[in-house]
């Protein structure tokens, strides 16, 4: 075999058996029978493709350990899906070494192509909580940034003190994520055949909600400089967006850039049309 065609046959021998061992690993962990099942299939397909580049290298082959506690430990804190999502989104790059390996190893594609296609088909079937109610804390979330981010805004102009922008930051802030959980609540427990729980629906969008508030009010409590507090709560509501976004589109194969963009453009626009009402109830009311 060519040097080079046995390097590239040993980069996927070694990542095969990988996320072999991370599939078994996460698998091991489940409770719920269901997915344990999925990951136990996934992981005897990895194995096996380990061993037909086993069978072309005539080598064994350690797999990257890093790897394996890194993802595995991403799907421990963040969700299955999303763990799993984001290593077959860094194993797309692949892609092009495979192409240029199946003229010399046929059987190659065919691999590829069964490992794609069948662990897609299988992490959609993946039944996850978190999933489920992804939906409720994403509408907690996006309430309270495009909100409560405007509402600081205008706080910071028409208040002028930054203990006492957070503190009615704080009291507005509850009161709106106990009126969005009894909403999402009540909107849920409406939705027949959903299969959410009107009470953890409404538990996630409140928890979405008052992380967000606590997030964008702390900078208020640590500076007495509201310029700079209100700058620093802008920077936490961009950094929310994009970790938010990131985690949404990989683990629900959205658009990335799109969504980002969007949020981040109606979270600062409200921000600075509520900065400029406050500029103005500041001089109508002499504040």
């Amino acid at each position: 075999m060519d040097e080079k065609i046995l390097e590239k046959a040993l980069q996927f021998q070694k990542s095969e058996i990988t996320e072999h061992l991370i599939y078994a690993k996460l698998s091991a962990s489940l409770k719920d029978a269901r997915n344990r099942e999925v990951l136990e299939k996934i992981s005897g397909e990895e194995l096996k493709h380990y061993h037909f580049w086993k069978r072309m290298t005539q080598r064994d082959i350690a797999p990257d350990r890093f790897k394996v506690w890194f993802y595995v430990s991403i799907a421990r804190i963040f969700g299955l899906t999303f763990g799993l999502k984001l290593m077959e989104r860094g194993e797309e790059k692949a892609q092009d070494c495979y192409e240029a390996i199946t003229a010399l190893i046929p059987d190659a594609n065919t691999v590829y192509r069964d490992e794609v296609e069948h662990e897609k088909q299988i992490l959609n079937l993946i039944d996850e909580e978190m999933l489920r109610y992804l939906s409720s804390a994403v509408l907690g979330l996006n309430d309270a940034l495009v909100e409560f981010t405007g509402a600081l805004a205008g706080f910071t102009l028409a208040l002028q003190n930054s203990r006492t922008i957070a503190i009615a930051g704080l009291i507005t802030g509850i009161a709106a994520s106990l009126s969005m959980a009894a909403s999402e609540y009540l909107s849920t427990k409406s939705e027949e055949g959903s299969g959410k729980n009107p009470l953890k629906a409404g538990f996630y969008t409140g928890v979405a909600y008052v992380f967000t508030v606590s997030a964008l009010v702390a900078p208020f409590l640590l500076t007495g400089q509201i310029f700079l507090a209100l700058g620093f709560s802008i920077l936490v509501a961009i950094s929310i967006i994009l970790a938010f976004t990131f985690y949404i589109s990989v683990a629900k194969d959205l658009p990335f850039k799109k969504r980002f963009l969007e949020m981040l453009t109606i979270s600062l626009g409200v921000a600075t049309l509520s900065f400029g009402i406050g500029y103005l109830v500041r001089l109508a009311l002499h504040v």
